[in-house]
């Protein structure tokens, strides 16, 4: 009888364990599926269709360029356009991006970023549809959604049909700072949501039809093909560099904190290997952390303090991401402290960045990060409540 009660013991035991391992692995995360992998969803919209692709460097399908598995699939594409950074995302921050044709498959290649922001009428009545695949990072001043703007324009007033393939945005988690005031609109934030807005490219361009945000008012073809097994809750790697200026996952977490430098005299590592992830100034008063910009082909041609010492922090360990303002005013008061001068000298630039200039206004008066935050709320909140009726995926807590 003992012997019995044993062996009925071991057994459960053996059970529960085995239950155990059966539970995590039904638990384990699904793999994240972008918009691009799913061919056997978009190829049908493409059949017999010339197409035209607005894609860069971060358009890939299982590592390969998606113009190059489009091609070898058989889809005719009419043409590709390049937004800032280059088909190939080897060009400068502000960079003339010029017309060229794809060495690989002779496809003719134009620029829509630098004289011609969106192609012409006579341009689009060439294809049947345009596909847009580009990876973004999440931030309003980051231009690739204002070339997905202008590309739902020429659409949308051509008649001509517009495929968004989706992927995640790896600030997807936050949603933080000022709603642009229209005033305020440029190519670096032409729609008033804030400045980390927590959407999908997808999700925005629903928003942009939605809100009637398009010159016309009225509504592009959209469809968008979403990613699988994604929510706004998810860290989300970058398999390819989305700029020459954001090399790594660490640059495009401190990218939304640290793009306010860019309307200073003070470098935030153009110039270096580690852009977007140090701060420095040739003053040996900034920090004691010291590096020395130099010029980058495709990168940094003339950064920010070239060739000069700089003294400051290095960032590259830091591990909380979201809209950061106490680096842009701590550095500003030490500023003052040294030269008896805002760090901000190029105010309409900050402005433009910001979407205001309340915010450059505060930061000179020396309110505290807590206050600046507080007077965003309000709008905030009316965007969040707007974001919802555009999600696609899980809304981020």
């Amino acid at each position: 009888m003992r012997q019995l009660f044993i062996y009925l013991l071991v057994s459960i035991l053996f059970s529960c364990q085995a239950s155990d391992e059966k539970k995590e692995v039904i638990q384990k995360p699904k793999e994240i599926i972008v918009g691009a992998e799913q061919t056997e969803t978009y190829l049908p919209l493409l059949k017999d269709k010339k197409v035209g692709l607005l894609v860069n460097q971060t358009s890939q399908i299982q590592g390969r360029h998606i113009v190059d598995s489009l091609y070898a699939l058989g889809v005719n594409i009419e043409m590709i356009f390049a937004p800032e950074h280059g088909f190939r995302g080897d060009e400068d921050a502000g960079a003339h991006v010029k017309d060229a044709v794809d060495p690989k498959t002779g496809v003719k290649i134009y620029s829509i970023y630098g004289k011609n922001k969106r192609p012409s009428p006579e341009l689009l009545k060439q294809v049947d549809i345009v596909l847009f695949d580009i990876q973004d990072v999440g931030c309003r001043f980051y231009t690739y959604i204002s070339s997905m703007h202008y590309m739902m324009e020429a659409c949308q007033e051509a008649n001509i049909p517009m495929l968004v393939l989706d992927r995640p945005n790896p600030n997807g988690m936050y949603i933080d700072g000022p709603v642009l005031k229209e005033e305020f609109s440029s190519f670096v934030g032409m729609h008033p949501i804030p400045i980390l807005h927590g959407l999908t490219v997808g999700e925005l361009a629903k928003m942009i039809n939605g809100e009637k945000w398009l010159r016309s008012e009225e509504e592009c073809d959209l469809t968008v093909v979403p990613v699988k097994n994604y929510d706004h809750s998810m860290a989300y790697s970058l398999p390819v560099k989305p700029s020459p200026n954001l090399p790594n996952d660490q640059s495009i977490l401190m990218y939304p904190s640290l793009c306010f430098f860019e309307a200073t005299p003070v470098s935030i590592g153009r110039g270096t290997d580690f852009p977007f992830q140090v701060i420095g100034y040739n003053n040996k008063e900034m920090g004691e952390f010291t590096f020395t910009p130099r010029s980058i082909e495709g990168a940094a041609s003339n950064p920010v303090l070239k060739g000069e010492q700089c003294f400051g922090e290095d960032l590259r360990k830091v591990a909380e991401g979201g809209l950061d303002l106490s680096y842009i005013i701590k550095w500003n008061e030490q500023f003052k402290k040294e030269t008896n001068e805002s760090v901000i000298s190029k105010k309409k630039w900050m402005d433009l960045l910001s979407g205001t200039d309340q915010l450059r206004k505060q930061i000179e008066e020396g309110k505290s990060e807590k206050k600046i935050k507080i007077s965003w709320k309000s709008d905030l909140d009316n965007y969040k409540s707007m974001r919802n009726k555009y999600l696609i995926y899980t809304n981020s807590k």
